[in-house]
C-alpha cells in the first residue's frame, strides 16, 4: 500500500464496497483507503468483511464493517444510512457483490440458478444504486459509481444465468449514467476477465491444469490480479475520468479483442 498511500488522492472522501470481503472488493477497499479515503466494507461474509477491515486499520487507514445482504433493499438503504451516519457522506460506490452462478451444460436452463444469481448480481446491483444515488444527490455534491460487469457482459459465451445478469448490470449502468449525466453523478462498470479470486481460485483448485487453460484464454496469456481490477476502478472514481460514464471497461487482458 506504501506508493498509493503518499498519493492521497482521495483524501476526505468516503467510499462504500459492497462484497468487500474478499477479491475484487477487498482489493479495490484496500485501494481506495490507500489512496485516503475513508471505507466502509460491505458483506454477508463478517469474518472476512472484518479482517479486509483490520487490513486497512493496520495499515493507517479508516474502515468500518456493515453486514448487509445486497438482496434485501431494507438491508441496502440500512447499508447507505450507516456509512453516512459513520461518515457524514458518500462520495464512491463499488457494487463488487455478485455470483458466479456457475452452470454445468446440463444446468443450462436451470431456474434455481437462474434465479438466485440475477437476485444477487442484477437486483442487488439495482438496489444499491438506487439508495447510493439518493444520497448522492441528498448531497448535492455528485460522486461516483462502479458496478461490476464481466467479459459475460459483453459476449455470448457461458450460461443464460450468469451472462443475463451481467449484460444486466450493463444496461442498469448506461440507464443510471444516463438519468444523472448532469447532476455530477457518473456511473460506469468494469468487466473482469478471470482474476486471481476466490471465484476462479475454486476451478483452478479442482485441477492444476486449469489455472494454465483458463491463462490461454486471455492474449496475455495470464490470469489477472484482483490489484489490477482495483486500479481501474480507481480510475474511473477519480478525476481523471470526470468525462467518463455509462462505459463498460473491459480489464481483460485482450480477451474480448480477439
Amino acid at each position: 500500500m506504501g506508493k498509493q498511500m503518499s498519493e492521497r488522492e482521495f483524501s476526505g472522501k468516503v467510499a462504500l464496497v459492497t462484497g468487500g470481503g474478499s477479491g475484487l472488493g477487498r482489493a479495490t477497499a484496500i485501494a481506495f483507503a490507500a489512496a485516503g479515503a475513508k471505507v466502509a466494507v460491505d458483506d454477508i461474509a463478517d469474518d472476512n468483511g472484518r479482517q479486509t477491515v483490520r487490513t486497512i486499520q493496520e495499515a493507517g487507514g479508516e474502515a468500518i464493517y456493515i453486514h448487509g445482504d445486497v438482496t434485501d433493499e431494507a438491508a441496502v438503504k440500512a447499508m447507505v444510512a450507516a456509512t453516512v451516519s459513520h461518515f457524514g457522506r458518500l462520495d464512491f460506490a463499488f457494487n463488487s457483490a455478485g455470483i458466479s452462478g456457475s452452470a454445468t451444460p446440463d444446468e443450462f436452463w436451470d431456474s434455481a440458478i437462474f434465479n438466485e444469481t440475477f437476485a444477487i448480481n442484477c437486483h442487488g446491483t439495482f438496489y444499491c444504486m438506487k439508495h447510493e444515488v439518493a444520497q448522492m444527490l441528498k448531497q448535492g455534491t455528485g460522486g461516483a459509481i462502479v458496478n461490476v460487469s464481466s467479459v459475460a457482459g459483453l459476449s455470448g459465451t457461458g450460461h443464460p444465468s450468469y451472462n443475463g445478469s451481467k449484460h444486466a448490470v450493463i444496461g442498469l449502468t448506461k440507464t443510471v449514467a444516463m438519468r444523472y449525466a448532469t447532476q455530477g453523478i457518473r456511473v460506469n462498470a468494469i468487466c473482469p476477465g478471470a482474476i486471481d479470486t476466490p471465484m476462479v481460485q475454486q476451478v483452478t483448485a479442482r485441477n492444476p491444469d486449469n489455472a494454465k487453460l483458463i491463462a490461454k484464454l486471455h492474449p496475455m496469456q495470464r490470469i489477472g490480479q484482483p490489484k489490477e481490477v482495483a486500479d481501474a476502478v480507481l480510475f474511473l472514481c477519480s478525476e481523471r475520468a470526470s468525462f467518463i460514464t455509462g462505459h463498460p471497461l473491459a480489464v481483460d487482458g485482450g480477451t474480448l479483442a480477439r
